[in-house]
């Protein structure tokens, strides 16, 4: 990644330092987004969304219910998930440009898990370093967040600059194996931390075992953000977890609909055998060579 640092903030400040990815998002392949995601941690799709379609989503969701967090009055966070108040945001759900890229990364059979719509305003302090996931479910995610494969997406509304709470994250911490990698443990900053900021409709999708916060907004306006959960159909929850209103998928624009299944969908089965009737012999999405290198380099092949 390439990166860059800015001026260090003043003794008051959450972070004293902040070191910008100036990674060509928009110039990757698919191979390369999905090598970023999985190796990295996060992948950007700049501007995914158009002007028209932000101003939307900003007036549909401008009048919701908000709540703040118990560290500050200006961190909010909608009280209704914003699919069922907006129908932009419900439409989003089922974004071509946006499924597309799932189905390369997930297969075709995804499941949506939840909506979160947060309005960071001016002099809103810093996000902690956290996950959006932990193996054995918390009061924070319940248990949507013990599933074991699960991405966000996040769309923000407004451009993230330095000083507008911009999004900030810890490379390749979801790969890790070490205690200090625990999805429970929270961190105020870490020396390699990196930075993002990105255009007005841009999506940061990063999988939910990723350490990641945002810094301080010390903009004069508010930062929006429409975050949304996904995860290929297998990766149930560890715990059955309360399902949608079927009045409201009822109600859901059509192209959502194939995403708004049971929160509870799994391919749990407790009886395996060492041996099924019926099994592949290739899997694409398991290739060592999806993104688009050479591997294997140095092997010797017998037939």
């Amino acid at each position: 990644m390439n990166l860059t640092s800015a001026p260090r903030f003043t003794d008051d400040d959450e972070v004293q330092f902040m070191n910008v990815d100036m990674t060509d998002f928009a110039s990757m392949s698919r191979p390369d987004q999905i090598r970023h995601l999985e190796v990295e941690g996060y992948v950007v799709f700049p501007s995914i969304l158009a002007p028209d379609d932000v101003a939307r989503i900003k007036r549909e969701l401008a009048d919701s219910e908000m709540t703040h967090t118990n560290y500050s009055v200006n961190q909010t966070r909608a009280v209704i998930q914003p699919q069922w108040h907006s129908r932009a945001v419900a439409e989003l759900i089922g974004y071509p440009p946006m499924i597309d890229f799932l189905t390369d990364l997930m297969g075709p059979d995804i499941v949506f898990t939840r909506g979160f719509f947060q309005r960071s305003k001016p002099g809103c302090p810093g996000i902690s370093m956290h996950t959006d996931g932990q193996p054995h479910g918390s009061n924070l995610f319940g248990y949507e967040g013990s599933c074991p494969r699960l991405v966000r997406v996040l769309y923000y509304l407004d451009e993230l600059t330095p000083q507008r709470a911009p999004f900030r994250l810890i490379p390749r911490s979801h790969l890790s194996f070490h205690a200090e990698a625990s999805p429970y443990v929270r961190y105020k900053s870490h020396p390699e931390e990196i930075t993002l900021v990105v255009p007005a409709g841009s999506a940061v999708i990063v999988p939910s075992l990723l350490l990641h916060g945002s810094h301080p907004n010390k903009d004069e306006q508010p930062r929006e953000l429409v975050q949304l959960g996904y995860r290929p159909a297998w990766a149930g929850p560890i715990q059955p977890i309360d399902d949608w209103d079927p009045a409201l998928v009822a109600s859901a624009p059509e192209i959502a609909k194939p995403f708004l299944k049971s929160l509870n969908t799994s391919s749990q089965a407790w009886e395996q055998e060492h041996k099924p009737t019926v099994m592949k012999s290739e899997a694409p999405g398991i290739n060592p060579s999806r993104w688009g290198d050479n591997f294997p380099e140095k092997v010797i092949r017998f037939e």
